[in-house]
């Protein structure tokens, strides 16, 4: 699988692919992944599945970028992008049209601390088109009741992440907490919700990057290469 990227815009990180492993998903159906940026979460996506998959950027620049990642994986006949506001997108994708949603969105509110100098930098980082809530208000309009809905953020953001869920009726099921290392506090977490589930919420085993030696765990080793790491 071949992808183009731009430091100059936003690369993708470790967020998109252990959302892209995480989430449950049909072998067919339809899908889609919210602020998909250059689109890596929809071709990592397209591995784990035969079904139909959208994504969404507001941002022309990775709009283009995902499209022609899109075409060049030869995938032009399961992977469709929508350039547009995450916010308007019951208008041209539909309501209760999705089996399955993702999101990686951005992580830090506009107040408190310097938004980055690139503007396409920011827009992915800050909350300054699309805040935690409108998204996750979107997404109980997009998925159908019984679909599933999963999310990557930052561990600090979790408390926030589940009231909002339950407020637009996507239920938390299945949460994993990252963290870098095993003495460390977890900085990342993975959630998966249903619309209109019902309570009861499996935590999993947390998710520890590194070894104390430095290297990937062998499970990180796993989902990047398809094998363990070694020492």
């Amino acid at each position: 699988m071949k992808i183009i990227q731009s430091d100059e815009v936003f690369c993708f990180s470790m967020d998109a692919v252990l959302l892209a492993q995480f989430v449950s998903l049909p072998n067919k159906g339809r899908m889609v992944d919210l602020c998909t940026g250059n689109g890596v979460i929809p071709l990592l996506l397209s591995s784990r599945t035969e079904g139909l998959i959208d994504g969404v950027e507001i941002q022309e620049r990775l709009y283009d970028m995902a499209s022609r990642n899109v075409e060049m994986n030869g995938l032009e006949n399961r992977i469709s992008i929508y350039h547009g506001d995450v916010k308007d997108a019951l208008c041209y994708l539909g309501n209760g049209t999705y089996d399955v949603l993702t999101c990686n969105p951005p992580y830090m509110p506009v107040v408190g601390g310097e938004k980055n100098k690139s503007p396409h930098v920011a827009i992915a980082r800050h909350e300054i088109m699309l805040t935690l809530e409108e998204m996750i208000r979107v997404s109980g309009q997009l998925v159908r009741s019984g679909g599933k809905v999963a999310y990557v953020h930052r561990a600090g953001r979790a408390a926030d992440i589940f009231f909002y869920m339950r407020k637009y009726k996507i239920e938390p099921k299945r949460v994993r907490f990252v963290h870098p290392r095993r003495s460390a506090g977890a900085n990342m977490i993975l959630v998966e919700g249903i619309r209109d589930g019902k309570p009861d919420l499996k935590v999993l085993p947390p998710l520890i990057v590194y070894k104390d030696n430095g290297n990937y765990c062998d499970e990180i080793y796993e989902i990047y290469y398809g094998g363990k790491g070694g020492v």
